[in-house]
C-alpha cells in the first residue's frame, strides 16, 4: 500500500543538516486544519470555513502552535447546505461581516501562508493534522478538484489524526474530552468554530507530541547512563 513514506523525495529522511522540524517529520510540516461545512458529503455539501495552524518547533525540540490563518468560503454553485449543519456551527451565511471568499481565493488564503511556513521550516510539503482528519482533507481535496488548484501544499491523502493520538495518550477520542484530559481549556460555547477547533486541536497535537518527547528523552538519558 502506498503512503507518504513512498513518495520519492517527499517523505524521505531529511539530511542531517536540515532544520529540526524537517528531520522530525521526514520533510513534512504538520499543519492543523479544521473545516466547517454544509453537511457530511464532500462531493455534495458546501465548504463554508477553513482554518489552519502550522506547527512550529522551539530550540529544544518542543512543538507549539504557530499563527492561525482562516477564511470564510462562499458556497460553490450547485452544492447543498443542510440547515442542521448551520444550526450546529452557528454560521450565518448572510452575516454582513462574514467576508466570504470564492473557493479558489479562499484556498489561496490558506495555502500561501502554509507554503511559507513549510519553506521556513525546511519542509518540502505540509501534512494535514486534524481531529477525524480524513473529513477535513476530503473537503479540502474536493475544493481543490472543483477549482483546478495546482499548488496545494498538502499531501493528497496522508494525515496525522489527533483522534488516534488522543486515544493513545489520554484514552479519549472526543475533542472536548481529549483537551480536558490533556489539561487544556475548553469552552463549549466556542466549539464548532473552525478557528476555535483548529487552535484547540493544535494544542492537543503539541501536547501529545511533547509528552512523547519527554518520555523518549528520559529513556535516552537512562540508556546513556546505563540504567
Amino acid at each position: 500500500m502506498s503512503d507518504f513514506d513512498e513518495q520519492g523525495p517527499e517523505g524521505s529522511p531529511a539530511p542531517a543538516d536540515a532544520p529540526a522540524m524537517a528531520r522530525r517529520f521526514r520533510g513534512f510540516l504538520p499543519v492543523v486544519v479544521d473545516v466547517e461545512t454544509g453537511g457530511f458529503d464532500a462531493g455534495r455539501h458546501a465548504l463554508l470555513e477553513i482554518a489552519a495552524v502550522p506547527i512550529e518547533m522551539d530550540g529544544e525540540g518542543f512543538l507549539f502552535p504557530g499563527e492561525t490563518v482562516s477564511v470564510h468560503v462562499e458556497p460553490a454553485p450547485g452544492l447543498e447546505i443542510d440547515p442542521r449543519s448551520l444550526a450546529v456551527t452557528g454560521i450565518r451565511l448572510d452575516h454582513p461581516f462574514r467576508d466570504a471568499q470564492p473557493e479558489r481565493l479562499a484556498l489561496d488564503r490558506i495555502f500561501i501562508p502554509v507554503r511559507a511556513a513549510a519553506k521556513r521550516n525546511g519542509c518540502q510539503r505540509a501534512i494535514l493534522v486534524g481531529h477525524n482528519a480524513h473529513f477535513d482533507l476530503g473537503f479540502l481535496n474536493a475544493a481543490i478538484a472543483r477549482t483546478g488548484h495546482k499548488r496545494s501544499p498538502f499531501h493528497p491523502f496522508s494525515t496525522l489524526d489527533t483522534v488516534t493520538l488522543a486515544a493513545l495518550a489520554y484514552g479519549q477520542t472526543v475533542l472536548a474530552k481529549a483537551c480536558q484530559a490533556a489539561g487544556l481549556p475548553w469552552d463549549g460555547n466556542e466549539a464548532h468554530s473552525a478557528v476555535y477547533d483548529t487552535e484547540r486541536t493544535a494544542q492537543l497535537f503539541c501536547a501529545v507530541m511533547n509528552r512523547w518527547k519527554q518520555f523518549n528523552d528520559l529513556d535516552l538519558a537512562r540508556a546513556a547512563a546505563g540504567g
